[in-house]
């Protein structure tokens, strides 16, 4: 940990080597005023971004380098240059087209806005997609932590953003909801390779901006794939890797077709053996979107599909096979013999997305987007010794004798619809940007089991439970951004949600049914001060989210209240041609936070309970520097403190039960939150030995983490770090366009690390007994992978 202290102050402080620069001004042909934010892609060099005067800068060695530079609004353009102590002038021809994402502005930070964000490009995303699941793709950036059932990043994949996870996490596709209306996870596993279809991402840290679907409640991740593509283009991406790892992608599009017209599609698989014993993995996927575009309008209609066959590893693997049987898979075992072969997860979900942008006037612009999303699947698994009267039967008699339970195989099943429209106007003069915006959703679930097999007493195909259930979801809402003078902006956000779910029957508790609702007012405001390329900002928000339905399962005298969060953020960042860095402060103040404490219900499940008082506080640190024309280093580094101020633990009592198990409370005080951890680093080390060559270093530190909320250190995860390697080789105009060869090796130096677990103690002779599962992480490991662009 010192040695990677070391480093990153070296990243942050050291002296830079200067080499030569390409220097350029990016101007609007037309009227000749800087463009601020182009994207700069220098062959062989990098990427950057202009300043707000329309400058970039880029170190390079000798020679002459292609230039490709794109801006929303404007046309591609490539240049050749080479380094010179002059600044070549670039205009940019206007693209007589609407290509304004509405939709996606309407959900994001802007540069002025004063709120933590890292925004993260096409090629950044591209470089690093071999097949490993989303949440991998986002492992550099600054408080996240992953994990993966199967310990390779292929298949079921979990985030953490500065410890919370996936079900406080926002996620958006083109602006319209994703996280599951009834459990607000995001399964990605449900989208395979979605990445080969993204065209930027940003993910904001804390409450961030209003936005569509359930509360950010920690962090806000704005996926982006609605990018226009004016020439016709096609690529093949093959990658094969460990643990029989195939990943296949075919992508094409028109380009502009009659000056209005584009089409792009892409066909994705995904397959894995997963470093878990059995934790297989089949994933597919589509991604269909066309568009038709004028000086005024856009209309765009995307199809997505996905479809996963998951072998089930979700139970982890016991703290006493750790070191002995490491891949270990409980999964499917209680079957006599040999683990059942169908003990698996299936799911289908189709995305339907029309989007409409409208040119109002010069200044006002509207977005309207309708979307339904169609989900159904099931996971299969079989149970021994199961008794009748759990599946509502009675016993039966064979042979004249009383027969009490069964071994059966059964399906569990989810089959719903998610539909609604989101919809802004965004308006925007010389020192104002107004966003009005909202959406409604509606989800139509349907919660079902059917037992397909039994030894005895049970018909095929019989249905035990259904329990339909239905949410609705309305909000609005209303952004202001104002310039306050030449450098300081006043940023307003306030918005109304309103959530109403209705639960008919639950597994515990099948005769009750739920209805809550709840109102949130989340208001957020903050300055912004900008000037030569710094950035500073203060900003304070509040966010309020409903219980997920699991809490609602237990009696009426323990239901859950709904959850707040005050978010205070400070943060500053300087960005130069040659060095960046960036400091946030954050205080994340929790009222009735839902955490697990081992209270159990009336009927046995564990059960999440509100504690009054918790916060998340931290620093986040950021930097970059291009050390010299052959080698730059990115790297990151956040400390925090993760506590609940009081709660009461329960532990199961073994010494002191009959036939209902009791419970001991125990008071903590002052713990920290479970899978928060105080330290989290990552870091890039780039050599760049020749214009076809890039050989990278990305690197993890991850401290160690709670498996429960008492903090005791025999339940928890240790720290670990993790080491990667990654070469990228280039070929330009061999037989097609472009050859990109791409080796990484994982795990570098074969370290056994866990990354996420789950604690259960219990009280047996007199002492605390753990009860601890762990997911490891797979060893070194190799993914080798050709793309092709024709």
């Amino acid at each position: 940990m010192k040695k990677l202290i070391l480093g990153i102050c070296f990243i942050l402080l050291s002296i830079f080597t200067f080499a030569q620069t390409i220097k350029g001004k990016v101007t609007d042909a037309a009227t000749g005023s800087p463009v601020n934010g182009a994207t700069i892609d220098v062959e062989g060099a990098g990427i950057t971004t202009t300043n707000e005067s329309g400058l970039f800068y880029m170190a390079v060695k000798k020679g002459t380098y292609t230039v490709n530079i794109t801006n929303v609004g404007f046309k591609k353009l490539e240049e050749k240059l080479s380094p010179s102590s002059t600044v070549a002038e670039i205009k940019l021809q206007r693209q007589d087209l609407f290509l304004q994402e509405v939709e996606i502005k309407a959900v994001r930070a802007s540069e002025k806005s004063p709120f933590t964000k890292t925004n993260i490009s096409k090629k950044e995303i591209e470089k690093n997609n071999l097949g490993q699941d989303l949440p991998f793709l986002l492992n550099q950036s600054p408080s996240v932590v992953v994990n993966s059932d199967a310990g390779n990043g292929v298949g079921y994949t979990g985030i953490h953003i500065r410890g919370t996870d996936g079900t406080r996490i926002n996620v958006t596709l083109n602006g319209i909801p994703y996280n599951d209306a009834e459990s607000q996870g995001s399964y990605f596993v449900d989208l395979p390779d979605f990445a080969s279809s993204l065209n930027s991402v940003q993910v904001q840290r804390g409450v961030g901006t209003s936005t569509n679907g359930s509360g950010a409640f920690g962090a806000t991740i704005n996926l982006s794939t609605n990018e226009f593509n004016d020439k016709a283009y096609g690529e093949i991406n093959n990658s094969f890797g460990s643990f029989n790892t195939w990943k296949n992608t075919v992508k094409a599009g028109s380009g502009l077709i009659n000056d209005h017209f584009t089409v792009d599609a892409r066909l994705s698989r995904i397959t894995s053996d997963g470093y878990i014993d059995r934790a297989s993995s089949d994933l597919q996927s589509l991604y269909l979107s066309g568009a038709y575009i004028n000086n005024k309008t856009s209309v765009r209609f995307n199809l997505i599909k996905g479809k996963e066959k998951t072998y089930q590893a979700w139970n982890g693997v016991p703290e006493a096979l750790l070191y002995t049987d490491r891949t270990y898979n409980s999964c499917g075992t209680e079957k006599p013999g040999d683990p059942y072969n169908n003990q698996t997860d299936n799911y289908w979900q189709d995305h339907y997305q029309l989007f409409v942008n409208q040119e109002l006037s010069k200044t006002w612009s509207f977005n309207v987007a309708s979307f339904l999303t169609r989900g159904k699947g099931y996971y299969e698994e079989y149970k021994a010794q199961q008794p009748f009267e759990n599946y509502g039967l009675s016993d039966t008699t064979i042979n004249g004798a009383p027969v009490t339970q069964t071994d059966l195989v059964r399906q569990r099943w989810l089959d719903n619809y998610f539909y609604g429209q989101v919809l802004s106007f965004q308006h925007k003069s010389a020192k104002d940007e107004v966003t009005i915006g909202g959406g409604w959703s509606e989800y139509d679930g349907k919660h079902y089991g059917d037992v397909i097999w039994a030894q005895v007493g049970i018909p095929k195909d019989y249905r035990y439970y259904n329990y339909p259930a239905v949410k609705r979801d309305q909000n609005v809402y209303v952004k202001w951004l104002h310039q306050l003078s030449t450098n300081w902006n006043l940023f307003g956000d306030m918005q109304y949600r309103h959530v109403y779910h209705r639960m008919e029957g639950f597994e515990d508790f099948p005769e009750m049914t739920i209805s809550r609702q709840f109102d949130f007012f989340n208001p957020k405001a903050g300055i912004s001060y900008n000037r030569n390329s710094y950035n500073a900002y203060f900003s304070f928000a509040m966010a309020g989210k409903e219980p997920n339905r699991d809490d609602f399962q237990a009696n009426p005298s323990q239901q859950p209240k709904r959850e707040q969060l005050q978010d205070f953020e400070l943060g500053m960042e300087k960005k130069s041609s040659w060095f960046s860095y960036g400091a946030t402060l954050y205080y994340m103040n929790y009222k009735d936070q839902l955490v697990l404490t081992g209270q159990m219900n009336d009927v046995g499940a564990y059960v999440r309970v509100n504690v009054p008082n918790s916060y998340r506080a931290g620093i986040e640190l950021q930097g970059s520097v291009v050390v010299n024309n052959w080698m730059n280093i990115h790297a990151n580094l956040a400390f925090s403190k993760n506590k609940i101020k009081s709660f009461n633990a329960y532990f199961d009592d073994y010494d002191n039960s009959g036939e209902w198990v009791k419970q001991i409370p125990k008071e903590y005080k002052n713990t920290d939150i479970s899978f928060s951890p105080s330290i989290i680093a990552g870091g890039t080390i780039n050599f760049i030995p020749a214009k076809f060559l890039v050989i990278s270093l990305p690197a993890k530190f991850v401290g160690k983490q709670y498996l429960d909320n008492t903090q005791d250190e025999t339940r928890k995860l240790s720290d670990y770090y993790s080491q990667n390697v990654m070469a990228t080789f280039t070929i330009k105009h061999l037989l097609f366009s472009e050859w990109n060869i791409i080796g990484q090796v994982n795990n570098v130096f074969n370290k056994r690390f866990e990354t996420n677990g789950a604690a259960y103690a219990t009280m047996l002779n007199g002492s605390i007994q753990n009860d601890n599962y762990y997911f490891p992480n797979a060893g070194t490991n190799f993914m080798v992978g050709v793309n092709v662009k024709l």
